[in-house]
This record gives C-alpha cells, sequence and structure tokens, in this order.
C-alpha cells in the first residue's frame, strides 16, 4: 500500500522538477530578449527570416523566394505577425524563446528514456544552461528549432517508434538542413527492419516537403541557395581566420557552452561506445557523425554545435555516479549565461548612432553602412558588403569612389572592423577602407560598448 502511494509522489516530484527547471529557463531567456529592438541586432539573420513571415501573414504569399534555410520557422513565425505593422522581431524572438523551453522539455524526455530519470533531468539541465543554447534562445533564427526537432527524432528512435522518428527528421530538417544527419542513427535504429526502416527513411523527405514545399517548386534555386551556404562554410567567415583546425575549434565551442560538464558528456561516450546499448549505439552515431560534418567548415559559428547539447547531455547523465557532480559543475555555465545577460539590459550603440543619424543628418542623404548597423528612413543607403574569405573585395570600400557616388555619410561599425583588422593580411582593401575612413573622413559620432551602453563601437564620418 504504501508502495503504492508513493508513486504517484515521485511522478509528482518528477513533473515539479521539470517545471521548476523551466521557469528558471524561461527567467533567463526572458532577460534581454528586447536587446537592440525594433532593430535585428542580435543576429543579423533575424532579417532573413522575420520579414518573410511578416509578408506571409500580409499577403505575401507562403513562397519565401528564399532558401539559404527552409520554410518552417517562418511559418511557424507568421502567424505572430499578423497583428503588426511591421515586423515585430520582439513576437519573433518569444516564439523561438517558447521553442527552447520545448527542446529543454525535449532534452529531459531524451534523457530518460534513454538512461533514466537522473540522466532526463540532467540533459534537461545541461540544455538549459548551455550558454549558446541560452543565447540563441533570444533570436528568431533556425539553431534553437533546430535543437527541439533533433531531440525529438532521437527519442522517438530510442522508444523504437520509427515512423514517427522519420517525420521527426522531416520536421527538424524543415528548420536547417543539417537535421537530415540524423538519418544515420535513424540506420542504426532500425538496422534488420528493412521495410520499417525504408518506410522512416522515406517518411524524412515527405515531411520536410511538407514544410518548405516551395524548395521542390522552385528546386535549382534552392540547391544553388543551399551549395552557396555550404561554399562560405567550407571557406570560412569574417573573425574565424586566426582559429585552430576545425576539430579543435568545435570542442572550443562545446567548451564554452558546457564547460567542464563536456568531460562528464566525453566519458559518457567513450562508455557508449564500449557498452554499445540500444541507446547507446544511437546517441554515439549522431554524436560522431554530426560532429564529423562539421571538420570540412572553416566557419566556427558557435550555434553549429547546439544539436548536439541535448545528446551530450544526456550521456552525460549516463555516467549515474557522477550525476551529482555533474549538477554541481553546472553552476559553471550557469554563471557563464548570466554574466552574459547583463549586456543585453542596456541600449545597444548602433541604436543610439541610429537616433543620433535621424536627429543630425538631412533627410535623403546618401549613407553607405557597414552590415550589422542601423540607419534611419529618412537617409538613403547604400549598404557595404560583409568581408570575408573567398568573396570578392567590394569596391564601394573606397573612400573616393564613394565619394564620386554621391554619398555623404559612412557609418562604419567594430563589428565588421575589428575583425578586418584583425586578420588584416587576408582583407588588404578592406583594410585600406578603415584606414581611410581614419585619415581622411571627419568622424561626426562616435560610441562604444561602455557604462550604460553595449555592443560594439560605431562611427559616423563624413566624407
Amino acid at each position: 500500500m504504501r508502495r503504492g502511494l508513493a508513486e504517484p509522489s515521485r511522478w509528482g516530484n518528477r513533473w515539479l522538477a521539470l517545471a521548476a527547471l523551466l521557469a528558471g529557463a524561461a527567467l533567463i531567456r526572458l532577460v534581454g530578449v528586447r536587446y537592440g529592438l525594433p532593430f535585428p541586432l542580435l543576429n543579423p539573420d533575424e532579417q532573413n527570416i522575420v520579414p518573410r513571415a511578416w509578408r506571409m501573414a500580409h499577403g505575401g504569399g507562403p513562397d519565401p523566394h528564399w532558401f539559404d534555410y527552409p520554410s518552417l520557422l517562418m511559418y511557424v513565425l507568421a502567424p505572430v505577425q499578423h497583428w503588426s505593422d511591421g515586423p515585430s522581431y520582439l513576437a519573433a524572438r518569444l516564439v523561438v524563446v517558447a521553442l527552447a523551453l520545448a527542446g529543454i522539455a525535449a532534452a529531459w524526455w531524451l534523457g530518460g528514456r534513454a538512461y533514466g530519470t537522473a540522466a532526463g533531468f540532467v540533459a534537461a539541465a545541461v540544455t538549459a544552461v548551455e550558454t549558446t543554447h541560452v543565447a540563441y534562445s533570444r533570436m528568431a533564427v533556425t539553431d534553437v528549432p533546430l535543437t527541439l526537432g533533433v531531440a525529438v527524432a532521437l527519442v522517438l528512435m530510442i522508444a523504437r517508434r520509427l515512423p514517427a522518428a522519420g517525420v521527426a527528421i522531416g520536421l527538424a530538417a524543415g528548420f536547417k538542413y543539417p537535421a537530415f544527419v540524423l538519418l544515420a542513427p535513424l540506420v542504426v535504429a532500425g538496422w534488420g527492419q528493412w521495410r520499417r526502416l525504408a518506410l522512416s527513411a522515406a517518411l524524412a523527405p515527405v515531411a520536410f516537403l511538407a514544410t518548405s514545399p516551395y524548395f521542390a517548386v522552385h528546386l535549382g534555386q534552392a540547391l544553388g541557395d543551399v551549395r552557396e551556404v555550404q561554399r562560405f562554410g567550407r571557406l570560412g567567415w569574417l573573425g574565424f581566420e586566426n582559429d585552430p583546425a576545425a576539430p579543435i575549434a568545435f570542442v572550443e565551442r562545446l567548451w564554452e557552452g558546457m564547460g567542464p560538464v563536456l568531460v562528464v558528456g566525453a566519458l559518457g561516450l567513450v562508455l557508449a561506445l564500449l557498452q554499445r546499448s540500444y541507446a547507446d549505439r544511437i546517441l554515439a552515431v549522431f554524436v560522431l557523425v554530426y560532429f564529423a560534418t562539421l571538420l570540412p567548415l572553416d566557419a566556427h559559428f558557435d550555434r553549429y554545435v547546439l544539436p548536439l547539447v541535448p545528446a551530450i547531455g544526456a550521456l552525460a547523465g549516463r555516467v549515474r555516479s557522477l550525476v551529482p557532480v555533474t549538477l554541481l559543475l553546472l553552476a559553471v555555465p550557469l554563471v557563464w549565461s548570466v554574466r552574459e545577460t547583463a549586456p543585453l539590459r542596456r541600449t545597444d550603440t548602433r541604436v543610439v548612432a541610429h537616433d543620433w543619424m535621424r536627429d543630425h543628418l538631412t533627410p535623403g542623404v546618401l549613407v553607405a553602412a557597414d552590415p550589422s548597423t542601423a540607419t534611419p528612413r529618412t537617409l538613403r543607403v547604400l549598404r557595404l558588403a560583409l568581408p570575408g574569405p573567398g568573396r570578392q573585395p567590394d569596391p564601394e570600400r573606397d573612400v573616393a569612389r564613394l565619394r564620386r557616388l554621391g554619398v555623404g555619410y559612412v557609418v562604419a561599425t567594430g563589428a565588421v572592423a575589428d575583425r578586418v583588422r584583425a586578420a588584416g593580411g587576408r582583407y588588404p582593401e578592406d583594410l585600406r577602407f578603415y584606414e581611410q575612413l581614419d585619415r581622411q573622413g571627419k568622424r561626426r559620432f562616435y560610441r562604444t560598448g561602455t557604462g550604460k551602453l553595449a555592443g560594439p563601437w560605431v562611427a559616423v564620418y563624413e566624407l
């Protein structure tokens, strides 16, 4: 009788623990969610996604005409854009916060299904405080939704619900193409069940096309966009020129997100490779195959490792004797995440620059602007291209040429200029441009992210 009475209490405690974890995760993510608004200054990809979702909600039709990313996130965001007169980055970010919380719950489900209740709590706690997951939960971009989809697909494989896992793979790929890597652990999960495996694998592209139907309609353009994104990923990106080789760089990204818990996760991976239970094989194959897909990349974005977080969290929870230690070690990424929220409560320097230009520059004047800056609608803007490996230098990055074009002012930011200077030998034309601005331009405005301000330095030069 006592045992029967204890069972509901035990389940109640589990749900209470999950609810408390989700409440804390929501709190840390909501702090700073308004940063930079009304401009997409947290992540430039927001400007690629949210306005398209807004146009879909305002009669623009469901065709995004753009396939750097699939369409599912735009479709998810479109309903909350319906009541806004312009793209609402806040509404979009709040949707992603909700998806992030769902991803934490999915990590709980994944760890619990694979290795038991304690592992479920560890996996959810790792995902809740991992610094990259916390940061990208505030951004209306595809990486946190992809992480949710990956966790759901993996847990469905471990639960032996292979057709549902195939659908989940397609939905995850509807957020971001790398989710198709999940076909590798799906093969492991369905090994020997060939008909069932074939059906499950076939459901993945069907579900993907159901969420991104215009990928098939514009197949040539879509494949071209995907190839271009992959090409830039292999060539690298501005700011990663001095990074170590890809394996070391991405391990560093994992460490920057998890801290010492990564060591426990690596130990769990080793044990999984040695003991090879059903769940072990699925999680180990996913972690190893996904990490292998990162190795050809010279663009070492921290967000690229996010899909690994729930799986590594579950593997960390696999080491049962270290669960108390693992939970204590999570204080490290928690402190990092809290520390990184502090600047997000301040005003971004680029917002201050926007307001200064609105108040001081003649309406209609032509302004050349670096990427990742905000300019008033009253001005005409010439957007300067982002430098990067494998990209042709922008001919507009020349003071004499800008003067001939009638440009009156240049808006420069350290988000671009400091990275160019750090790798000046790779970008001599761009480096020369910033030196020209310092020598020949009259600096009318300058702010740096100190005191009550956050963000990179920003300057307005009069030519």
